[in-house]
């Protein structure tokens, strides 16, 4: 029989486990909605309630799949979140959501200035944002030092998870390169950045690399997970990085990873932090594999059309709302009769950001229609797209040949149509729309040794591509970019930035 990973996904809006079979295949899944906690110092994660849905929903799962079939379990979630914990593994203090910026912000403008944002950038490949870690650790320090003394280590999400699962302490590269505290380039601590929190390395919990044995499952996680106790668990780390081996691009692809928000990332065998880069909004994460890192650009992605739907078509909901928009936008000739929408780029928004402008829609008249609205948006985070491939070639060398789309944002053919005209690169979607699920399964496997080789594990996956080739509105969309490049800097002295 084939063997299966299970693979426990902690996003910020849901929680699931799923299981996964050698090629790539979803078995079995099961999950709930998921939201950060209110809490009188800001937002956080509630962890027993956090652990107790995974471990309800991996119950779910088990019992569809024979647990002799079962080879790994392993844990990946959202960034930068992490919580310090005792000897027995308890928090110290509750896990601070990164959702929650009320404890750094003026942290962020501090550092900003010193040591400032580049010379952190260019060692640790981050760029100055309120969720970053060490500054949740600098904010313990001055607020809470109790919490760090009474603490034995400092656990990311990824860690506390697998901890409840194996009673091992751990951190991986792929989730500690999210919190502005490695040195990037080394793949190890930043021994100068911690002490501005008043830590060492040696503070922190053994180094695992994705796809190594972190413990086995125990027999109270067994009860509670459904799990077979002994069953090994391996090591995995931030969903971003196990999205891109998952989605399986090819050396000269660049990779979209589109929901709410956009990511825009390549794997890299050399890091590359450049005061361009830093200017640009570039950010540099470890790679699941060592000798590789992933420069990437944050943007807006379909939460603007969710804006779009709630303001402009009002009155469907669901499926049939997506459904109608993309029906009114293909009515629509390119360039959507002249209406332009502008994203906010995150690169306009950091404390050091190049431009400093919020998004706009421009053109609108008496008779602008819902569906020209529509296109505008789509076309307009295509052009920031295109913006941050370009920001890829001329900071990092990547000069793209093809982009590979995953996500919820890869269901809209309509967008992916676009992305490819607009681009003028082919664009390549997968059936399986659960990147970060396959990339993750792939390490478990290759963890329990099921596969001999990560390429191995990797090219057994079965991904059913479909491929946008650019068509006939491409000259029409290189006029209308490079006038859409100019109003960020216009808008910015419309603002006074």
């Amino acid at each position: 029989m084939p063997k299966l990973a299970i693979v426990l996904d902690c996003g910020a809006t849901n929680v699931r486990a799923i299981a996964v079979d050698e090629v790539g295949n979803i078995v079995a899944a099961a999950g709930v909605a998921n939201a950060p906690a209110p809490h009188p110092e800001g937002l956080i994660w509630d962890m027993e309630e956090l652990w107790g849905k995974l471990a309800g929903a991996c119950r779910e799962v088990c019992a569809q799949v024979p647990a002799e079939d079962l080879a790994a379990v392993t844990c990946t979630t959202f960034g930068a979140d992490g919580a310090p914990v005792d000897a027995a593994g308890e928090l110290t203090y509750p896990l601070i959501s990164w959702a929650d910026d009320r404890r750094t912000a003026e942290l962020a403008k501090q550092v900003a200035v010193d040591p400032g944002g580049w010379p952190l950038f260019a060692g640790t490949g981050y760029q100055i944002i309120t969720f970053d870690t060490l500054l949740r650790l600098m904010w313990l320090r001055e607020n809470h030092p109790e919490t760090l003394e009474r603490a034995e280590t400092f656990l990311m999400t990824p860690g506390l998870l697998s901890f409840r699962l194996c009673g091992e302490k751990s951190i991986d590269p792929t989730i500690a390169g999210t919190g502005m505290m490695m040195d990037m380039a080394a793949r190890d601590w930043a021994p100068d950045l911690l002490a501005t929190a008043g830590l060492t390395p040696e503070f922190f919990p053994r180094w695992v690399e994705p796809g190594e044995v972190i413990g086995e499952v125990t027999a109270a996680a067994a009860a509670q997970t459904g799990l077979p106790a002994g069953l090994p668990v391996v090591a995995a780390g931030h969903d971003t990085q196990f999205a891109l081996f998952g989605a399986g691009a090819r050396p000269e692809e660049a990779v979209l990873s589109s929901g709410t928000w956009e990511i825009l990332m390549v794997r890299s065998p050399q890091y590359t932090a450049t005061e361009e880069g830093f200017r640009e909004g570039l950010m540099i994460e470890a790679d699941a594999v060592r000798g590789w890192w992933n420069p990437q650009l944050l943007m807006m992605g379909s939460g603007v059309l969710e804006w779009v739907r709630d303001n402009f078509f009002a009155g469907v909901e669901g499926e049939e709302a997506y459904e109608t928009m993309i029906a009114a936008g293909r009515e629509v000739a390119p360039g959507s009769e002249d209406v332009v929408f502008l994203p906010s780029f995150v690169p306009d928004s950091g404390p050091t950001a190049k431009y400093k402008v919020p998004g706009a829609v421009l053109g609108l008249g008496l008779q602008t229609s819902p569906g020209q609205v529509y296109r505008a948006a789509l076309e307009g985070l295509c052009f920031q797209m295109r913006w941050a491939i370009e920001i890829l070639r001329q900071c990092v060398g990547f000069s793209a040949q093809g982009l590979r789309v995953v996500g919820g944002g890869s269901r809209n053919a309509l967008w992916n149509q676009l992305r490819a005209d607009i681009s003028g690169l082919p664009v390549t979607v997968i059936a399986q729309k659960e990147a970060t699920v396959l990339g993750a399964s792939r390490f478990a496997l290759r963890g329990a040794g099921v596969f001999g080789t990560l390429e191995e594990a990797q090219a057994a996956l079965r991904l059913d591509e479909t491929v946008y080739e650019p068509g006939a509105g491409r000259e029409e969309y290189d006029g209308r970019y490079q006038r859409f490049r100019r109003f960020p800097e216009a808008l910015g002295r419309v603002y006074g930035e």
